[in-house]
């Protein structure tokens, strides 16, 4: 009789648990899905570019933030640059638009970390890649700012936009994937949440 108490005391608290643990994986995961929700955003995102024009014409009526977007302007005599990983980035405005593209830096740019940057090629150009305005752009927030305070920028409605050269949609499956094993893992978990609150039920 002792033995078989224990017993049901014991499955009663694997009881207690299991629904508690499923619970919190359940919004775990789903926070983190929440969390990535720009980005599976742009993925699903049209792969045709908006046109925004070019010097002269720009089309700010086509603004729209995290979308891919092509865009043709004369670079700023100044811009901010970035080591990620193994290679360097450019910050660059376009003149008389509040348009700032980040794009690999060019033979000619070469900045060492403690030094004064190079001026940013002067070659008017054209880029592709995904346009966001300032306000969803926070890993940027630093060097957009620095950009504003050069004088080289416009404003559109008290916003600078940013165009990040080389992200397509449809492009980063990775996270397409992870995303997919976190909804996966949630369904698990409500799963054996539903039957753990039916076991107690049963034997309550």
């Amino acid at each position: 009789m002792r033995i078989a108490e224990l017993e049901s005391r014991l499955a009663r608290r694997r009881l207690g648990v299991r629904p508690l643990a499923s619970v919190v994986a359940i919004a775990v995961s789903l926070s983190l899905v929440l969390m990535q929700r720009r980005e599976l955003a742009y993925f699903f995102s049209s792969p045709v570019p908006l046109t925004l024009g070019a010097e002269g014409e720009y089309r700010f009526d086509a603004l729209a933030s995290n979308r891919y977007a092509q865009v043709h302007g004369i670079p700023t005599a100044r811009g901010a640059y970035e080591q990620d990983g193994a290679g360097l980035f450019v910050l660059v405005g376009l003149r008389e638009s509040p348009f700032v593209v980040r794009r690999p830096a060019l033979p000619g740019e070469d900045w060492v970390r403690g030094r004064a940057p190079p001026p940013p090629d002067a070659r008017p150009f054209a880029i592709r890649g995904r346009l966001l305005v300032e306000d969803e752009a926070p890993r940027y927030r630093d060097a957009l700012t620095l950009l504003r305070g050069m004088g080289e920028l416009q404003p559109h409605d008290g916003k600078v936009w940013l165009i990040v050269e080389g992200e397509r949609p449809r492009e980063d499956r990775g996270r397409v994937l992870v995303t997919l094993a976190l909804v996966a893992f949630a369904v698990l978990n409500a799963v054996l949440l539903i039957k753990g609150l039916s076991r107690r039920y049963r034997g309550a």
